[in-house]
């Protein structure tokens, strides 16, 4: 009866929780009733499952005892069958229960901030880095979150060397946090003549969005330059300085911003990935240290990964891993993700809970 006892303990911690939120005392103190209330709906999900095992249960028990009575044959067989229906149901809310019960990524629940680089492939590389960004605009637009640029580096002709946005909204690091490595692209460019497929290829970096007092940052550790916003081919977008680069000295992050008109904003906007790329990479700090910590199949880390191929003579998308593919590439393109992303998020839950049993 393991399991139980961790979902009473749940419960009476559910309990605890409750009795806190009433307390006129916590009333007052607004960043304890933050984490009060998350901590409640977090576990409500579990307590409900609780409830429904716990009803399970009974009824066997029930079913059990109807049969051992041996008195009405026609009670006892109705309850043999419903036994056989309820060892299935707690079998399978057990499963559900231990799904639950995992360890929960506390970024998951987060927004995002978006890295898309074009890599090997020269001209074909930004263009499919530009198909990359509009692909996850268009998956914003279907899950109703909101796209915020920071800073982008385009060609001129239609291809993005480097774009850094934010998604806002809930739940969209838990969402998108698989899309992180290298992704690449085979496929006939405009310019080749003879229908030559090529390869090219761009990396994707999904990052946490992180508040203030998550990373301590040194106003001293910063180098700021400001300068003129340029567009493509040198352009000066605007004649005022308003775009801002801030250097982190002792890590050598770099950051810039020249998206908004307004020097602040810009300000603003590059200390939010700042603070994000330092938080990073202080988790990817602590995660080596454990070596000990088997590597995920779903997830490695390791942004150097070949993670994803679009093939699109074929139409054929290709996850390397968790071996699926899928040959809805125009759909997929366009940003119907949704079948992609629940596939690796239903590859990393049976990882884990393998792992757990």
């Amino acid at each position: 009866m393991e399991l139980l006892e961790r979902l009473n303990k749940i419960k009476n911690r559910f309990e605890q929780v409750n009795e806190l939120l009433s307390d006129s005392s916590i009333m007052n103190d607004r960043e304890k009733m933050i984490n009060l209330s998350r901590e409640r709906s977090e576990l409500i999900e579990i307590i409900n499952a609780h409830r429904n095992y716990e009803k399970i249960i009974n009824d066997i028990v029930g079913n059990k005892e109807i049969i051992e009575s041996k008195t009405d044959k026609e009670l006892i067989e109705l309850a043999e069958t419903e036994l056989v229906e309820l060892e299935e149901k707690k079998e399978k809310m057990e499963e559900e229960i231990k799904l639950l019960l995992l360890p929960k990524d506390p970024n998951d629940t987060k927004s995002v901030i978006m890295e898309i680089r074009a890599g090997t492939g020269g001209d074909e590389a930004a263009l499919f880095a530009s198909d990359l960004f509009r692909m996850y605009s268009r998956y914003a637009e279907i899950k109703n979150w909101k796209i915020e640029l920071i800073d982008i580096n385009d060609t001129g002709l239609g291809g993005i060397k480097e774009v850094v946005f934010s998604i806002n909204g809930e739940g969209i690091y838990g969402e998108l946090k698989f899309e992180s490595g290298v992704h690449r692209v085979q496929r006939v460019p405009a310019t080749e003549g003879s229908g030559r497929v090529h390869t090219s290829a761009a990396s994707v970096v999904v990052l946490p969005e992180v508040e203030d007092v998550q990373v301590d940052i040194n106003p001293n550790d910063l180098k700021i330059d400001i300068y003129r916003s340029g567009g493509a081919g040198g352009q000066n977008v605007n004649k005022v300085e308003t775009a801002v680069r801030i250097t982190h000295l002792p890590s050598g992050i770099v950051v810039q911003c020249q998206d908004e008109r307004s020097q602040l904003k810009n300000r603003q906007k590059a200390m939010k990935v700042l603070r994000a790329r330092i938080y990073d990479l202080k988790m990817k700090e602590k995660e080596s240290e454990v070596s000990a910590q088997r590597k995920n199949m779903v997830k490695s880390g390791d942004r150097s990964d070949k993670i994803r191929t679009y093939n699109f003579p074929q139409n054929r998308v290709t996850d390397h891993r968790i071996g699926l593919t899928l040959y809805n590439l125009s759909e997929i393109i366009n940003g119907d993700l949704s079948e992609l992303i629940e596939q690796i998020k239903l590859a990393d839950r049976t990882e884990k809970l393998e792992a757990s049993n």
